[in-house]
């Protein structure tokens, strides 16, 4: 069963990481990953990414255990996609390509190890504030965010119910099975949601 997900989880510290801005934090990522997907083209760059981060995860002092939770369940994934660049191209772009993803995508949780929903969504809302004279929907935009950040291990939750379910009535595995009830449970927290925000005004 899934037990972790990357981008869930916040580790409580006092660390250079921790205390720096949120908004400072998010803009290094956004400058980190766009190097990686540009300059990141051999083994060698897109290992010196992943070593900085690395770096990044003993600044702040994250645990090793948590540090794996958050950035191995990609791996999988990772591999498919060196899989097709090694069919499609090289050995050496493919080991490029799944060290620099691995590197984003660690990077990305290093973020959210070290800093809370709160401060990354105050941070958006003053970023994008200047834009609100133009009509732009700040407060629903970052909204919309939080609550796709907040609502990741309710997913979750649903998956292993799920899982567990199949495993407890001692049924097969396939696709359909699996995804026609999480969905359906999805769906149905969808409109619960829709429900409860309509009821509190958001939107109006």
């Amino acid at each position: 069963m899934i037990r972790t997900l990357p981008l869930g989880a916040y580790v409580p510290g006092n660390t250079l990481l921790h205390r720096l801005p949120a908004w400072l934090k998010l803009v290094a990522l956004i400058v980190f990953v766009l190097v990686v997907a540009f300059l990141g083209t051999t083994p060698l760059r897109s290992g010196i990414a992943l070593i900085c981060v690395a770096v990044g995860f003993l600044i702040g002092r994250i645990p090793w255990r948590t540090a794996a939770e958050q950035t191995l369940p990609v791996v999988p994934l990772l591999l498919i996609l060196g899989a097709f660049q090694v069919w499609n191209n090289s050995w050496e772009a493919a080991i490029a390509l799944v060290i620099g993803l691995f590197a984003s995508v660690a990077a990305a949780a290093l973020l959210t190890l070290t800093t809370t929903i709160a401060a990354l969504m105050e941070s958006l809302e003053r970023a994008m504030a200047p834009f609100a004279r133009f009509g732009l929907p700040v407060e629903n935009i970052s909204l919309a965010i939080s609550l796709t950040i907040r609502l990741i291990p309710l997913m979750l939750a649903t998956v292993n119910e799920v899982l567990e379910a199949r495993k407890a009535r001692g049924a097969g595995m396939s696709l359909q099975a699996f995804g026609t009830p999480v969905i359906i449970r999805s769906i149905r927290r969808a409109q619960q949601l829709a429900e409860a925000l309509q009821a509190r005004g958001v939107g109006d």
